[in-house]
């Protein structure tokens, strides 16, 4: 009776011991959580539109010959023009960055006026033209921190322009004696279309504004440095060679674009995470 007792005892015991063991294992098989997501890292396309204000440095006729005795220039400058841009760029980290752009700028409208001194005779000149340019620069850029998907930004660039004059004309009113008599009549001299190639230069600052991971808008403001430029050889009224080009030394501009980025993001397999115990 008194073994019957004991074996009770023990079974009831066992029975109560079972779901405190129980308790105390770690949970059945569970997935390990997935790693953060990382916002930087990746390819990136661009788009760019904008405006820009330009501007000239000296500006002179080469070649005239003889020289002139002294050229005054009284004014000269070009109207506004449209930048449309694209680009291929790369998010190294989640501050540095670098792309390689290419742009077409729309013809500005220069305009200028000088007074050329010749052996005595002053002689007021009129100068209009068209000037466009293709510009490819690559750039590299320094994010500066991320507040409320807002990312400050500075920037560089080098690459080439293609400055190109067209539609040139040159009007000046002389006395042509032999042929009109004392009145002035006025000169109309002409240029074919002409274009070269220049090391181009950039400076970038700006404000990003992230929409979504993989889509950024971007206000920005470029300083760009483009090199000379010179019409074609210069003809005169009656179609005689001048043997001279007009020439301007170094043009600038001013820029202000709104862009947008697109990050390549392409769809990752699943990754298999090892079943792991928690405990």
């Amino acid at each position: 009776m008194g073994s019957l007792k004991r074996l009770a005892l023990a079974g009831a015991a066992v029975i109560v011991t079972i779901p405190a063991y129980a308790a105390d294992l770690p949970p059945i098989l569970q997935q390990a959580p997935p790693p953060p997501p990382v916002d930087y890292g990746g390819w990136y396309l661009r788009g760019d539109i904008g405006f820009s204000t330009e501007r000239a440095g000296n500006f002179h006729e080469d070649g005239l010959l003889p020289p002139p005795t002294g050229v005054q220039n009284a004014g000269g400058e070009f109207s506004g023009a449209g930048i449309f841009r694209v680009g291929l760029g790369y998010q190294f980290t989640s501050w540095l960055r670098a792309d390689v752009t290419g742009e077409y700028r729309t013809p500005a409208t220069w305009a200028s006026f000088d007074i050329t001194n010749s052996g005595g005779t002053l002689i007021p000149e009129h100068v209009t033209l068209n000037k466009s340019e293709w510009v490819f620069l690559g750039n590299v850029y320094a994010d500066l921190g991320t507040w409320w998907c807002l990312t400050p930004f500075v920037g560089a660039g080098a690459g080439v322009a293609y400055n190109k004059f067209s539609n040139f004309s040159e009007t000046a009113p002389f006395t042509f004696t032999p042929f009109v008599g004392p009145n002035p009549i006025v000169a109309n001299n002409f240029a074919p279309d002409a274009g070269q190639w220049n090391f181009a230069w950039a400076l970038h600052a700006g404000l990003a504004y992230k929409v979504t991971p993989g889509f950024t808008v971007e206000l920005a403001y470029r300083y760009l440095n483009m090199g000379p430029g010179q019409s074609g050889a210069i003809m005169g009224f009656l179609n005689n060679p001048q043997n001279t080009v007009f020439r301007i030394d170094n043009i600038t501009s001013q820029d202000v674009t709104l862009g947008v980025r697109w990050m390549f993001q392409p769809e990752q397999p699943a990754p298999a995470y090892p079943l792991v115990r928690k405990g």
